[in-house]
């Protein structure tokens, strides 16, 4: 199956991608294209997309990503309105941390307690 994606290019804290047509099994950074119908710089906010190549790869069963789909509706390509990304909660490792610090200041007091109990 045939999906469009992005491809990151670019140097470390400057991130530019290239827009490709690829099969999905195809690893994102390793895999061979099939071809590249644009590229989008995030830092300059350009973009340059090839239209009639994206509307011919949809049109051949291509499966654009959720980014690229909105790239796409926001350049009037596509006549469809932008899709809503789910982004996934990021866990905060210092409120998990803590409170296993809490937890086990808890546990070290129920045994001081039992220990007190069985003392006296």
């Amino acid at each position: 199956m045939l999906v469009i994606r992005l491809q990151r290019i670019g140097k470390k804290n400057q991130p530019a991608y290239k827009v490709i047509v690829t099969d999905k099994r195809n690893a994102p950074r390793a895999g061979v294209p099939v071809e590249q119908i644009g590229f989008v710089n995030t830092l300059t906010k350009e973009k340059s997309i090839n239209k009639e190549r994206a509307l011919y790869w949809i049109s051949q069963g291509a499966k654009a990503s959720l980014t690229v789909w909105n790239i796409l509706a926001g350049e009037g390509i596509v006549k469809e309105d932008k899709k809503k990304i789910k982004i996934k909660a990021v866990k905060n490792p210092e409120k998990k941390a803590s409170q296993k610090k809490v937890k086990k200041v808890e546990k070290q007091a129920e045994n001081s307690k039992e220990e007190i109990k069985e003392t006296a």
